[in-house]
């Protein structure tokens, strides 16, 4: 996994805050600093809130960088309203300021010798999958993203993913593109790939855990969704079992390997 750097706290402006799926929204803020050393996989903790109430932050995975031209420092976060913090996250306008610290947290690393990289994503999970695209094609890796929602209408948009990726959409209820979960696609895509990295709920992870067959030696990263306290491994909130012991998912993850997690005794 790519290691932590600096962490970062900062007041950022707000560059745009728009919705693209009900209830799903794109923050986008200036913050050179964050953007020139952030990695994919890592996370930013978010202060959702300028009063006493809602202290702790909310940590949200880095969507999307841009290091040139007129967007150039400009970092972006894909989140959904789940609760009171994010709704006053998502009603933030152009202009004002959020309270950020970061990047955080251990991100994906890419083999050497990859040509061949699938992304395996559920729901929202596909936020840091989007940063991981777009620095695979950098390295000319062919990426094909296998990109899950329960119904069309919670699709990421099509428009907005990296160019030169290959797009695999997935419904439950079939309503775009193939009928069913990403994982039930896995057999088909694996065919050639050097590496596979997954990001989106639990069940999709033990899912992916219980088709190792398939997978053979074919390396398999994961990042973990869970609660975080304070972000920065000091709460020991976060905590996961491992085969070498526990290990905290916002200093030593978010991004493990998918052999290294005893997924029996995970609980997110």
């Amino acid at each position: 996994m790519i290691p932590a750097g600096p962490q970062i706290k900062l007041l950022a402006p707000v560059l745009s805050n728009r919705m693209i799926t009900p209830g799903s929204y794109i923050l986008s803020f200036q913050a050179a600093e964050i953007a020139g050393t952030a990695r994919p996989g890592q996370f930013v903790m978010v202060r959702c809130g300028t009063g006493s109430e809602r202290v702790l932050r909310r940590p949200l995975g880095i969507h999307r960088v841009n290091f040139t031209g007129p967007a150039k420092g400009e970092v972006s976060l894909l989140y959904s309203v789940v609760g009171s913090g994010t709704r006053w996250l998502s009603e933030l306008k152009a202009g004002e300021y959020i309270d950020i610290l970061g990047p955080l947290g251990n991100g994906f690393s890419l083999g050497p010798a990859n040509r061949r990289l699938l992304l395996v994503a559920g729901g929202i999970g596909f936020s840091p999958l989007n940063f991981l695209a777009a620095e695979a094609v950098k390295k000319s890796i062919k990426v094909t993203l296998l990109l899950g929602a329960g119904t069309a209408r919670d699709l990421y948009p099509e428009e907005l993913l990296p160019q030169d990726i290959e797009p695999v959409m997935v419904t439950e209820d079939g309503s775009a593109g193939k009928k069913g979960l990403v994982t039930d696609y896995l057999k088909l895509f694996l065919p050639g790939v050097d590496q596979v990295c997954a990001c989106g709920p639990l069940g999709m992870y033990r899912a992916i855990e219980a088709r190792r067959k398939l997978l053979k030696e074919t390396p398999v990263q994961v990042s973990l969704e869970t609660r975080l306290g304070c972000g920065i491994g000091a709460c020991f909130g976060c905590t996961v079992k491992t085969r070498t012991g526990l290990k905290r998912v916002c200093r030593d993850g978010p991004v493990f390997d998918i052999d290294e997690i005893l997924w029996s005794e995970v609980k997110i």
